[in-house]
């Protein structure tokens, strides 16, 4: 042969590969387990869990206002849902005041807390995200206002 394997060691060696296929048939199956992030936090909430504001205030929040000074549109992302009330932080907003947010893809509006961000992103409450039945998982656009 020119490939240099013998006919007796390819036998062997094709015997002890088929004699340990019955090997497998012993063998144990494992379940792959369920296994939670360690970025999600201990005891997670749900978002009405974890959304504290009240009926009232989320309808004085949705109640019809002002629509303010158009400050732009920014593309938002969900906040620290641990924060409780209605706010945005937003490179549009100068300084901490009154606005509101609307929701162009529905035409929601929320009253809201302008806070001024540090960076180039706008982060959204959880309690305003739901009122404005945006996505909250996605990066949905808003129109931000200020109120006098």
């Amino acid at each position: 042969m020119k490939s240099g394997i013998r006919p007796g060691i390819l036998a062997v060696t094709a015997v002890v590969s088929l004699s340990s296929c019955g090997q497998f048939e012993q063998a144990e199956v494992v379940r792959p387990q369920l296994v939670t992030s360690p970025l999600a936090p201990s005891g997670a909430m749900t978002v009405e869990e974890l959304d504290a504001t009240t009926a009232a205030e989320r309808d004085a929040a949705v109640a019809p206002g002002a629509a303010g000074r158009l400050l732009g549109e920014t593309v938002a992302s969900l906040g620290d849902a641990t924060v409780p009330g209605f706010w945005i932080e937003t490179p549009l907003a100068e300084a901490t005041g009154p606005g509101r947010l609307v929701y162009p893809a529905n035409g929601n509006g929320v009253e809201v807390t302008l806070m001024p961000s540090e960076g180039g992103s706008s982060r959204v409450s959880l309690a305003a995200m739901r009122l404005l039945e945006a996505p909250l998982a996605g990066l949905p656009t808003f129109e931000v206002y200020a109120l006098p």
